[in-house]
């Protein structure tokens, strides 16, 4: 069996939706799609939109309305879902949601920003600790996981269209790479660039200075799988054409 998920930082539902989402949905027909930052309740998402193309949707929104928040839509019916990382102080702001299949999981995760100060960047270094000590043990229980999202964390120099002036920008920061090197090490790989090399492959871009038609971006939006999965990765990808928000697509494709 050959399953397509998909990672999206929508930069609001309801406004992907307006941007003609579902016709992108239509022809990538994905397996599974990864949402962050959906910014809306249950009751303001239209779920018949997902429904009517044959996906099941469960979503994790944040206690504050408007604001962060995730969600995961599905062809496959899992046996399990979990809303949250046993954390409030993580939960409220709809971080994590993971659905468990027979054989693997897929977790949505949407990862802090530190660009509004010292006090968020704190708190996204402290939130980056605390998720690494759940997943790992999450994995004792579930050891087959796909860990997609927006990590906002460019994780190596070709990651991103200037290194030099962006060292000291958070999402850049030595002490953030050095987390997700660390991450890795314990026993993840980055989907995409088993198959992919390449500079200039971007899944965010400012709505600044034109930056998206000049390809001047950052890669921080990841297919992140556990290493008992390495060998099922059958392709993996990024999606530029896909303009529904200031993010795009990143996917994987797994042989299970």
């Amino acid at each position: 069996m050959s399953v397509k998920i998909y990672t999206y930082n929508v930069n609001g539902i309801r406004s992907a939706i307006g941007k003609g989402l579902m016709d992108w949905v239509k022809e990538a027909q994905p397996d599974i799609i990864c949402f962050q930052e959906i910014k809306a309740d249950h009751a303001s998402i239209a779920n018949h939109h997902f429904e009517d193309l044959g996906y099941r949707a469960y979503w994790f929104p944040a206690d504050k309305k408007g604001y962060s928040g995730v969600g995961i839509v599905s062809k496959l019916e899992p046996a399990d879902v979990q809303y949250g990382c046993d954390n409030p102080l993580y939960d409220r702001e709809g971080r994590f949601i993971a659905l468990h299949f027979p054989g693997f999981s897929v977790a949505s995760v949407y990862h802090p920003s530190g660009t509004t100060g010292e006090e968020r960047q704190a708190f996204k270094m402290e939130w980056l600790e605390y998720f690494q000590t759940y997943v790992n043990r999450l994995r004792t229980k579930y050891p087959n996981l796909v860990l997609c999202g927006d990590y906002n964390i460019c994780n190596k120099a070709i990651d991103i269209h200037n290194p030099v002036s962006n060292a000291k920008s958070s999402g850049f920061l030595p002490e953030e790479r050095k987390w997700f090197d660390d991450f890795l090490a314990l026993g993840y790989v980055d989907s995409f660039r088993l198959v992919n090399r390449e500079p200039h492959h971007y899944t965010w871009w400012s709505f600044r200075a034109n930056s998206r038609a000049k390809n001047l971006g950052w890669r921080i939006d990841y297919a992140l799988v556990t290493d008992s999965l390495k060998e099922k990765v059958k392709d993996a990808g990024i999606n530029p054409e896909a303009r529904h928000s200031d993010h795009c697509p990143a996917w994987v494709e797994l042989s299970l």
